[in-house]
């Protein structure tokens, strides 16, 4: 690995990358503009910098507003839901929002945004909107819902091994640990208790830039997990589960 990916790696994707990792595997999102709120599904599309361009049919009212509105004039809010893919509770893992206002291009919009508002658990953060621009999206961003599904459906084994990378303290009572998460940069884990839940996460020992890269990863992670002793919570809650 090179010497740039030394300097560049985190154990996290930032602000940025993370908004543009919602947008690009978003597949629906909702607009409000001029007292109207619709819902479109599978009907837009992101450029390289980030422009959203929807299509709309022509009966749309958004189209009607998007033509009246003064050009350049902040005139409607994008919203776009990341949902986790693996069934867990408080499913909505981030929200991000851009306001700004549509240009008509041809047979469909162009949104130009003027703020970008990315919601997380920890909290909101505007995104800087050259920041926005010049961002790429995590290159596991599309193919993740496929690889968290398959994880915690065909090897379930394999998440429970991983619990043992994780302190025991965050799993005391614990009912079920799920994949919530994964990017180039780590695995997140989702451990719910009876009336609680909380998020661990796995740090990859070096950034995944593509799906075969990811499987080396995971594989180092669960070789350090077989290493580890079996947290003593899975054990309790294991034997308490066969009584």
């Amino acid at each position: 690995m090179g010497d740039s990916d030394s300097h560049s790696w985190t154990a996290e994707p930032g602000a940025a990358e993370r908004a543009r990792s919602v947008l690009a595997a978003a597949w629906s999102c909702a607009v409000t503009a001029d007292g109207g709120r619709e819902e479109f599904v599978g009907a837009h599309t992101v450029d390289e910098d980030g422009r959203v361009h929807v299509h709309v049919p022509e009966d749309s009212s958004l189209l009607t507003a998007a033509i009246c509105a003064p050009r350049g004039e902040p005139s409607a809010v994008l919203e776009f839901a990341d949902v986790a893919p693996v069934p867990v509770r408080n499913r909505i893992r981030a929200r991000l929002w851009l306001a700004g206002w549509f240009a008509p291009e041809d047979d469909h919009l162009v949104f130009h945004a003027t703020r970008v508002v990315l919601k997380q658990p920890s909290g909101a953060v505007v995104v800087a909107l050259d920041e926005f621009a010049e961002a790429a999206p995590d290159p596991l961003a599309i193919a993740e819902a496929h690889l968290l599904t398959h994880l915690a459906d065909a090897h379930p084994d394999a998440v429970e091994r991983l619990t043992r990378l994780v302190r025991r303290d965050s799993l005391h009572g614990a009912v079920r640990v799920q994949p919530l998460a994964v990017d180039r940069h780590g695995l997140t884990l989702r451990i719910e208790r009876a009336r609680a839940h909380g998020d661990v996460r796995l740090p990859f020992h070096a950034p995944a830039d593509d799906v075969g890269q990811l499987t080396e990863r995971m594989h180092v992670l669960l070789t350090q997990a077989s290493a580890a002793s079996c947290p003593r919570a899975l054990q309790r809650q294991r034997t308490d589960g066969d009584g």
